[in-house]
């Protein structure tokens, strides 16, 4: 397992934008973001491979899919998530998970799929 440590959340207006930033302890084969609102359960927003040179390895969210992104630097450890036109709706926690299982289009968003995860982040939008 590796250590997570998350920055960059913050409240906005909304239409605003947030870019959050997530470095790992050690070398991880694939990091994600989660997210737990207020009364839901934790769900997975994006998911990439480290390392990876092709957008096949990343998911995401229906809901987020045409205004978050999810990039990273392989050499520092680091997984970043910019989120564009932020919604009331994406209010939440968002956590940093990573793990060495690999993933599909079915399974990215479970959480056993990943084996560390951060303390969590929150991102409030609000008028």
């Amino acid at each position: 397992q590796v250590q997570l440590v998350e920055s960059g959340g913050g409240s906005v207006q909304p239409g605003g934008n947030l870019r959050l930033a997530c470095e790992a302890s050690g070398n991880t084969y694939r990091m994600a973001w989660f997210r737990q609102a207020v009364g839901k359960e934790r769900e997975g927003v994006a998911s990439i491979r480290m390392g990876g040179t092709d957008r096949g390895t990343e998911y995401y969210a229906d809901s987020v899919k045409d205004r978050f992104t999810i990039s990273q630097d392989a050499a520092k450890n680091t997984v970043y998530l910019q989120m564009n036109n932020l919604q009331e709706v994406d209010t939440a926690i968002y956590y940093c998970a990573a793990g060495t299982r690999t993933v599909n289009l079915y399974n990215w968003h479970s959480e056993s799929r990943y084996s560390s995860w951060g303390q969590g982040t929150q991102v409030t939008v609000s008028s």
